[in-house]
Formats: structure tokens, sequence, C-alpha cells
């Protein structure tokens, strides 16, 4: 079973280079938790921290009630899967699996029997002789995985582990990861700058920010209500439309009723932005009403992604992308709806 893991004031620096600023969190046993953002954010940073392959140089890290922040890799009741997934050449599916209970001393049977049951586990039967070259690219990433879960790790610790998959193969893969993961009770904490692998594989999402908390939530609480345009931008809302804010409503089109925020996310008065996303924006009919903002534009471009067309909606000077049921013609007068629950209005930084 999982173990809780504490991070208190975390401070990582490369020479005189600050990565971590203080980072404070907690992660309970059994949790899964994904830490998300883009590159350069500190979110392998913080992973290889916890899994002790990075000296903080400042804060305190616990697993459980045990204080592991010096703690060496070994010690510390964690097992991480690589990005590479870092399997040797050489090595068999059952060498490579079975590596970490022979290098802790267990006997012959206990390790081939350990071997047979992550092979059964994750579906690898009848793989054990195989070399990695004679793998697909899902296969590798599950003895990756059974290699980290062999000895029973307290705490696995995920480092982009299907960024090399293809799209077909991931959806698969993250499926089975979070089965495994619940059907063990293995806390489980997971680098990525996936938006969509994080909402399907998280309880709980940590958004990382130039070696800070941005935010963190359930993922239906940081779609619903961005702390930032920074979160509302990377959780998809990368539509933006300017806004004027006073007495706590934001007007958008001339003719069109403001809409009046919630009092805790109302920015200060004066011009602010809107973030949505395309697929919860609305085309209205004509002399159709909306609870929330609504914009005069023109369609400059319609296309078919595929299940739906996209429009580009010209609004003054600025392009937005809007899912809409049919074709669009160009040149199309529009009233373009965004329902107050998908309208995220921060004050505009210069």
């Amino acid at each position: 079973m999982g173990v809780g893991v504490e991070i208190e004031g975390l401070a990582v620096s490369y020479g005189r280079t600050p990565v971590l600023h203080g980072i404070s969190l907690s992660v309970a046993a059994g949790e899964f938790v994904a830490l998300l953002g883009p590159s350069g954010c500190g979110k392998t940073t913080l992973l290889r921290a916890i899994a002790g392959f990075v000296q903080p140089s400042g804060g305190v890290i616990r697993a459980g009630e045990r204080d592991i922040t010096t703690e060496p890799p070994e010690r510390r009741g964690a097992a991480m899967v690589f990005q590479s997934y870092a399997l040797w050449p050489h090595m068999s599916v059952e060498k490579t699996i079975g590596y970490g209970p022979r290098l802790r001393g267990w006997d012959r049977a206990r390790i081939a029997a350990r071997v047979e049951e992550m092979l059964r586990l994750l579906r690898l039967e009848g793989l054990g002789a195989r070399l990695p070259a004679q793998l697909s690219g899902g296969q590798r990433q599950r003895v990756a995985l059974g290699r980290a879960l062999a000895v029973d790790p307290a705490i696995l610790l995920l480092d982009e582990p299907m960024s090399n998959l293809d799209a077909r193969v991931r959806e698969g893969v993250r499926v089975e990861l979070r089965a495994l993961q619940r059907s063990l009770g293995i806390t489980a904490i997971h680098v990525t700058h996936d938006r969509e692998e994080a909402m399907i594989l998280a309880d709980r999402i940590i958004i990382l920010h130039e070696g800070r908390i941005a935010q963190q939530g359930t993922p239906e609480e940081l779609w619903a209500r961005p702390a930032s345009a920074y979160v509302a931008d990377f959780l998809g809302a990368t539509n933006r439309l300017q806004v004027r804010v006073h007495d706590g409503l934001a007007e958008a089109a001339e003719g069109e009723p403001p809409l009046r925020l919630a009092p805790d996310r109302a920015p200060l008065p004066g011009e602010a932005t809107l973030h949505f996303r395309p697929e919860e924006a609305r085309v209205l009919a004509p002399g159709e009403g909306l609870d929330g903002l609504v914009f005069h534009g023109t369609v400059a471009l319609s296309a078919y992604p595929g299940g739906r067309w996209r429009a580009a909606i010209r609004i003054g000077a600025e392009d937005v992308l809007v899912d809409v049921p049919e074709r669009l013609a160009q040149g199309q007068t529009v009233r373009l709806g965004i329902p107050s629950v998908a309208a995220h209005v921060f004050a505009t930084s210069h």
C-alpha cells in the first residue's frame, strides 16, 4: 500500500539559479497526483527531488512519518519510471523486471514468483524472454512499469512515461495505468505537460509555473474555476477577448447585457481579458438571449477537423476559435455567446 508524501518549503537551485521556490504540498496515501506544466516550470525537478536524484537547498520531504530529505534514492521507498524507459538493450523482459529484487537480495524462487506476477498484471505473458528491441512502444512502457513495481514501492514516480507513445496507444495505456494504481493502492506522482493526460489520470492536479504552485485541485475544480490567466490558458481556455469591468459587471458588445461576476472572481474596474474554450462558446440565433457575455463578429474561416466544424470568428482585431455544429459562411455576421460558467475574466496584464 502507498504512503503519504509531505513536502514543506522545498527549494532547489542549479548553481546560482533557483528552480523551485519554497514548494509545499501534501499527497495522501493511495492518491494519484499529476504535476502539470510546460517545459521549464520545475515539475521534473520536483519529482527528481522526491526520488532523491536532486538535492534540495532547503525544505523537508517526508514519506509517511519518515524524513527522507537526505536519504539515498534506494532507501526512500519510491520507484521511478523514466521518460526514456531506460531499458537495457541486452536484458530480457524477465531479467529487467527481476533486476530490483535481485539487488535487494531476494532468493530465486521469490524473484521468479514476483516476475510472473508482474508479467500477468501487466499483460506481458509469453514475452519474458524478449529483448526491448522486440517489443512495441506500449510493451516497453509496461516493462519499465513492471521493473518499478517489482520491488513493492510505497510511492510510484512517473516522469512523462507516455510521451514516446503514439496517440492511440497512449489512450489505452492511460486507462491501464489508472486501473493498476487503484488496484494496488499505491501513491503515484506523475509529471506531464499533457493537460488531457493529467485530467484523465489524476485525483488531483498541481499546476506549476516558474518553480511555484500556480493552483491545485481536482480536475473538475481547476476546469471550472482557474485561479489565473496562466491556469485558464493552460487548461484550454486559449481564446482571449477584451471586456470592460465596473461595479462587478463585465461588458462585451454595445447593446448586449453585461455579465455579473462573482464577488470573488471580479477583477478591479477597468480593462480585463476574457478567456474561454472553443467548445464552450456558442453562435447564437437571431434574438437569442444568454446568461453570459455576447460579442458581435464575422466569420473569417470554417474548417472541419472531424466530428464538428470549427470557425474562426473575427471580433474587432482578434480571431477566436469556436466549435459549431455546421459550416458557417465566410463573412457571415454572428453573435457569439460565452455562457457565464465558461467565462473566465482576469485583469489584463501589460
